[in-house]
């Protein structure tokens, strides 16, 4: 009997959404040669991770393990599965595989960090297949909301895996390739052993809509505007960004692409031959000078971002040109769960303005780019595999997707990040558990949760800081009083007097008393005087604030 074994590892994206990272390995236990599917990150919120720039998955087992991984296979260009791959190559150091269009933006990223564009290998869709160890890996075209996404077909000596990637069954996608069930069917005739699928909508009970099918809503509402036209969506999705520009263009508008990622979407997608025919746009100089009901612009921040071209828009100015009172501007997207206060704060703003927001609360606007709930069931049918594995979504969707296939026959098992599972055998089964978490891009270094950088960062903002300075002379005796620098703190506490005179007060009152050993000691100063700070500031102004100490002695 084969001691071998065909493991799925997730790192990253199950249990969320965002941060894909998932392992493949066959061999024996503990040697199988591996490879890595996606390398995505997260965006940080200013309640959880502040100050952070990325969110990035955990890799640690990966880099130790880094001399047994043959390749990086990566299946589209959205950030949460690309972005990255230019922070943390250099730990891995496989070579990275993709389609043509999501290989421009990885090498775009490679390029930020000095890395070789040479590391990116770009790959026809399938039939063609890379070898990588014991694995022959092939990019399947699906179609998504952004251009060329591919599932992979995965074939291993144990079988064939299919890993979905992010999907919808869209015949008509505007830009890439339409969804082809024949082709996906061809694929499945001679058996697959794991279906590895995308659980993001797996809730909604009706079935998707092709991105086709807004086309001429958006077009009405464009050509029936009085004023200038702002619409945003996500960046990254060519195929809406182009159905917004040709419903401006037939509305007689100009058309204006404000952001850079956008302008960089639109960039890759006409160098990799995707997109063949967006309609001439004009630059913020010329659109700012033109009538306004002459000009539809089209920007990046659908969801929110401060600095991106919506936020600036709706704080006044944004490349000289101002929204006025009979503007009108679209939201052309979904608002991604923990995004709303900042996309409520941009069409308040708008509001104040006298700008008319249009959002999709409605669904005439905007079509989802996963697979709803009776798509998952027709993916289930048609791949027939016999296992699915729920991946991509929060652990309400991986559980309820394994209902799903398990009520249609199929054995499934929910496996979030960290969770190895065993595809060998008669059934899926959990074979292990790895440490997983999240690495923080702060400013130019990577950080580990466990480091204490954000959790340090939340307790100040939360608490306020004060820093104490003591002098303690040749003899260990304080000289002089202590004196504090607060931040983040209210000024005067229940006394009606400052808090730092309070806070001063107390302190050196402690000092006088303190004994010899204790004076004589740092790290058992350091923790009274803390304790004297802490319990004043809690009595004036309720507050226990973080403390940091200084203590210098003369020698």
């Amino acid at each position: 009997m084969s001691k071998d074994r065909l493991i799925y590892l997730p790192l990253g994206g199950a249990g969320e959404i965002g941060m894909n990272c998932y392992v493949y390995g066959y061999g024996p236990e503990d040697e199988e040669r591996l490879i890595l599917v996606d390398l995505g990150v997260a965006f940080p919120d200013m309640d959880t991770t502040p100050g952070i720039d990325l969110i990035m998955p955990d890799i640690s087992w990966l880099i130790e393990r880094r001399n047994r991984l043959e390749a990086i296979f990566i299946t589209h260009a959205h950030e949460d599965h690309v972005g990255a791959v230019g922070h943390l190559y250099e730990k891995l150091g496989a070579p990275v595989y993709a389609r043509a269009f999501t290989a421009n933006i990885a090498r775009g990223k490679m390029a930020e960090y000095g890395l070789s564009d040479r590391s990116v290998t770009t790959v026809q869709p399938w039939p063609e297949t890379v070898q990588a160890g014991p694995f022959k890996v092939g990019f399947l075209p699906i179609s998504h909301s952004i251009p060329e996404s591919s599932a992979l077909v995965i074939d291993s000596p144990e079988g064939r895996v299919v890993h979905t990637g992010d999907f919808k069954l869209d015949p008509t996608p505007i830009v890439g390739e339409g969804f082809d069930p024949d082709l996906w069917a061809s694929v499945a005739a001679p058996g697959v052993r794991a279906l590895i699928c995308d659980s993001t909508n797996v809730f909604n009970p009706f079935a998707g809509r092709s991105e086709a099918s807004i086309a001429d809503e958006i077009t009405n509402l464009v050509s029936e505007a009085p004023h200038m036209v702002v619409a945003t969506t996500f960046a990254s999705n060519v195929a809406r960004v182009k159905t917004l520009a040709e419903a401006g263009q037939r509305a007689g508008r100009s058309v204006c692409l404000m952001g850079r990622a956008m302008r960089r979407m639109i960039q890759a997608a006409i160098e990799t031959g995707v997109l063949t025919d967006f309609p001439n746009v004009i630059s913020p100089e010329d659109a700012a000078s033109l009538p306004r009901e002459n000009v539809m612009l089209l920007v990046t921040g659908s969801q929110g971002e401060r600095r991106a071209a919506s936020a600036q828009l709706a704080g006044g100015k944004y490349n000289g040109i101002t929204l006025k009172a009979g503007d009108l501007f679209l939201f052309s997207s979904k608002t991604i769960p923990g995004n709303e206060r900042g996309v409520i704060r941009i069409m308040n703003q708008f509001s104040e303005m006298g700008v008319d927001v249009i959002d999709d609360t409605q669904g005439r606007y905007h079509v989802s780019g996963h697979a709803n709930r009776p798509d998952l069931v027709t993916m289930h049918k048609l791949v027939k595999p016999q296992i699915i594995v729920p991946m991509h979504g929060e652990h309400r969707h991986l559980r309820e997707h394994a209902k799903l296939a398990e009520s249609n026959g199929f054995q499934s098992i929910v496996a979030p990040n960290g969770v190895m599972v065993s595809l060998s055998g008669k059934g899926p089964k959990v074979a292990g558990y790895v440490e997983t978490g999240r690495t923080y891009l702060d400013g130019r270094c990577l950080i580990g949760a466990l480091d204490g950088v954000v959790r340090d960062r939340i307790r100040m903002a939360l608490n306020g800081h004060v820093l104490v300075t003591v002098i303690i002379d040749e003899d260990g005796k304080p000289l002089g009083e202590p004196w504090c620098e607060v931040r983040g703190l209210s000024e005067t506490g229940r006394s009606n007097a400052p808090l730092v005179d309070a806070l001063e007060e107390d302190l050196d009152q402690f000092m006088g008393r303190a004994k010899g050993a204790t004076l004589r000691d740092d790290d058992k100063l350091e923790a009274e005087l803390k304790k004297v700070v802490r319990k004043t500031a809690l009595d004036e102004i309720g507050k226990k604030p973080e403390v940091t100490v200084v203590i210098s002695r003369l020698m």
